[in-house]
């Protein structure tokens, strides 16, 4: 097989999965391309009559390649200025499911709160929680892939589940009263309307904004509704300029926020409350290193009109 045939199989057949995999381990699309680039190097330089199965191979290729990352970027976390969001997925978290049919409880989630979640695991317990949990190997299997015995990683991959079931909770909510919320929460803020605002999030929503020490945003979780609705309607008021674009921002709803020069400046995304009725969570991603994948991608937007965001 020529390697263009091997490049167009490795693409078709196995990328997908690798893709959603390194995307979980590493909470950013970027550097998850970045893995299935270097996977896809490796891989070219293999023999592939010597591998018994090839997707299995690069899995574990790939898992590899992401605990080696992590444990580098493990010091840059602990110094990480504010709150840690995953780089957003715009309009596309289904496209980072292993693959459409994969039925594993948590397969298809990419929502913010269930990697936020993955965040606060340890290295090893997360690849064995994913490898489990959502790729549904054995773990015969995952033993082999982390070098541990089976008996460690379930206590890994249990140890996990306990900490991801203790730190998120799922609220399945109709996607028409997703956009209901989205736009009601959209209106009060271009109106600047306050009260509007307060309405719409529950009364014990919390606020997430990272900036990663890159530009200004909120440095710590901010709770309250009201003090949220005031917080926001504060901020908006100073930029007149703002386009909102309707988006599903890791499954949410939300929108991309543009200034005057087409700039991407950040994302909102919703998490209903309990309730189904409220806004519980918002996520406000601003760090311009997580937006610029984004931005090249959208290219520069067209400049709003003067006047209110539309």
């Amino acid at each position: 097989m020529s390697l263009t045939d091997r490049a167009l199989r490795f693409d078709r057949e196995q990328s997908r999965s690798l893709r959603a995999l390194a995307y979980r381990m590493l909470g950013s699309r970027a550097e998850a391309e970045d893995i299935i680039q270097e996977a896809w190097l490796r891989w070219a330089e293999v023999d592939p009559r010597g591998v018994q199965h090839e997707g299995a191979y690069l899995s574990r290729l790939v898992t590899n390649l992401c605990l080696d990352k992590l444990q580098s970027a493990a010091a840059r976390r602990e110094q990480y200025v504010g709150v840690w969001l995953p780089e957003p997925l715009v309009d596309e978290a289904q496209d980072w499911a292993p693959n459409p049919e994969t039925q594993a409880e948590y397969a298809q989630d990419v929502s913010i709160a269930f990697m936020l979640a993955l965040e606060r695991l340890s290295p090893l317990e997360r690849a064995a929680f994913l490898l489990h949990e959502v790729f549904e190997l054995d773990f015969d299997e995952i033993a082999r892939r982390l070098d541990r015995t089976p008996a460690a990683c379930r206590q890994l991959a249990s140890r996990a589940r306990g900490h991801v079931k203790a730190q998120y909770a799922r609220h399945e909510v109709e996607e028409e009263e997703r956009q209901r919320l989205f736009t009601a929460f959209a209106d009060a803020l271009q109106r600047r309307d306050v009260e509007a605002l307060a309405r719409v999030l529950a009364e014990d929503a919390v606020l997430l904004s990272d900036g990663g020490g890159k530009v200004a945003a909120v440095p710590y979780p901010l709770a309250g509704g009201l003090r949220i609705a005031t917080a926001l309607v504060g901020f908006a008021k100073g930029r007149v300029q703002w386009r909102i674009e309707p988006a599903q921002i890791n499954g949410l709803a939300g929108c991309l926020v543009f200034g005057p020069d087409g700039q991407l400046l950040q994302t909102f995304a919703l998490a209903p409350a309990a309730d189904g009725a409220h806004v519980g969570t918002i996520y406000v991603q601003r760090n311009p290193d997580k937006l610029s994948y984004l931005q090249a991608m959208r290219g520069a937007a067209s400049p709003a009109d003067p006047g209110r965001p539309r």
